[in-house]
């Protein structure tokens, strides 16, 4: 399980601030799962999210999420 600084868990569309801009998680790789597009990031990468931020970033790999300064936890995307 992935979490914030602040020890919340990361959940794929969390809002989220990265680097000071709006952004959503995509895509949350903890561990393999049998997709082998999201297994590569696990094999080639480590554990981590992916930040869509569509402004300046684009989309960005996250690992160690727990020190990364520049990934804030805004809210929980609103589900039916």
């Amino acid at each position: 399980m992935l979490r914030y600084r602040t020890g919340e868990e990361i959940r794929k569309a969390d809002r989220v601030l990265f680097h000071g801009r709006p952004g959503e998680i995509e895509l949350v790789v903890a561990d393999r799962t049998g997709d082998p597009a999201i297994d590569w990031y696990v094999e080639n990468e480590g554990a981590g999210v992916m930040v869509l931020e569509p402004r300046v970033f684009g989309r960005a790999y996250v690992q160690h999420t727990e020190e990364a300064e520049d990934l804030v936890f805004v809210s929980r995307a609103v589900t039916d």
